[in-house]
């Protein structure tokens, strides 16, 4: 495993589409991955995000566009340099978990010998060291999980590609595939992340690009994301009056007893209400621009018929802060 965080980008997809009869999985794809980054995939399901993996791993062909690894052709010899997790899981349910790692890692290229020592460490890392010798079909399903993580990742590659991971996974081995996640990030190996889990995603990736409907519909670092996208929202304790909440500038998104979270048509309306909202005489105690959670942006470009691209290039609108003005 070597550290690789500047150069040509891990993965570049270019006007990538993939047709099955008439439905389109994948229109005009565009996928920049940097190196050295925990890059999230997200999207509902069926928006084509594990075509687009697919595509990346040779496993399917693109109708037309073109994909990059590494800065050159998707060669075997690139395609090897990547370990990937796919949503479908693929152990040999009679094959007993040592033999059947050390069987992947020899795909991989790795000696026996090698690919046996490798092994014995993640089992006693991962809890499963007392299970090396059981088939796989005897083991939970979140213990194949990590079977086949392990398996991802044996050979050290400078990518990882994993879809949906965290499923089948307890809290405590989601936690533990985190701090997997963190370790190996910070080791400079690029990790594309596919899945429909907006927490995680939002505690580990710093770019995102979000598919919906076969298009991708949002992409750049989630930090930009934040302060571009969208009109403000703004969280108000106050008390008094609820007549300015009347104004159809405003846009209520919830009301609690003397706190309310509104969206406003921009930061400049926000200001004017706040003023005309004390000449009333409501009393203002808090009024917080707030920065949209990836939850938010998901929901908002996922929505039916969000099919423009908003890149945040750092052109546009001015970021907003999630910053308190005390009136």
């Amino acid at each position: 495993m070597t550290e690789k965080t500047n150069g040509d980008p891990a993965i570049e997809l270019s006007g990538v589409s993939r047709w099955f009869g008439s439905t389109a999985a994948l229109q005009d794809m565009e996928l920049v991955v940097p190196r050295g980054v925990v890059y999230g995939l997200l999207g509902p399901n069926g928006s084509g995000k594990t075509t687009a993996l697919r595509i990346i791993m040779g496993i399917l062909a693109p109708d037309q566009g073109r994909v990059r690894l590494f800065g050159g052709a998707p060669s075997r010899a690139a395609r090897n340099r990547i370990g990937y997790l796919p949503e479908e899981r693929g152990l040999y349910r009679k094959m007993r978990v040592m033999d059947q790692l050390v069987f992947l890692g020899r795909l991989r290229g790795m000696d026996a010998g090698e690919a046996r020592e490798q092994v014995r460490s993640w089992l006693d890392r991962l809890g499963l060291a007392h299970r090396a010798r059981s088939p796989v079909g005897e083991l939970s399903k979140g213990m194949q999980q990590k079977v086949q993580f392990i398996g991802t990742l044996l050979h050290q590659p400078d990518l990882l590609i994993l879809d949906e991971p965290f499923s089948g996974l307890d809290p405590l081995n989601q936690e533990l595939l985190e701090e997997m996640i963190r370790e190996f990030s910070g080791k400079g190996v690029t990790i594309l992340l596919s899945t429909h889990l907006m927490d995680q995603a939002e505690r580990l990736c710093q770019h995102v690009s979000l598919v919906s409907g076969s298009r991708k519909v949002l992409d750049g670092p989630l930090a930009r994301l934040r302060r571009v996208d969208g009109p403000p929202v703004v969280d108000v304790q106050f008390q008094g009056s609820h007549g300015w909440l009347e104004d159809p500038r405003i846009q209520v998104e919830e009301r609690r007893p003397g706190e309310v979270r509104i969206q406003m048509e921009s930061e400049e309306v926000a200001m004017l209400i706040l003023a005309e909202a004390l000449e009333e005489g409501v009393r203002i105690s808090r009024f917080r621009v707030v920065e949209p959670t990836l939850r938010d942006l998901f929901l908002r470009h996922t929505r039916e018929g969000a099919l423009p691209i908003a890149n945040a290039d750092g052109t546009g609108s001015e970021g907003r802060e999630g910053s308190e003005a005390s009136p």
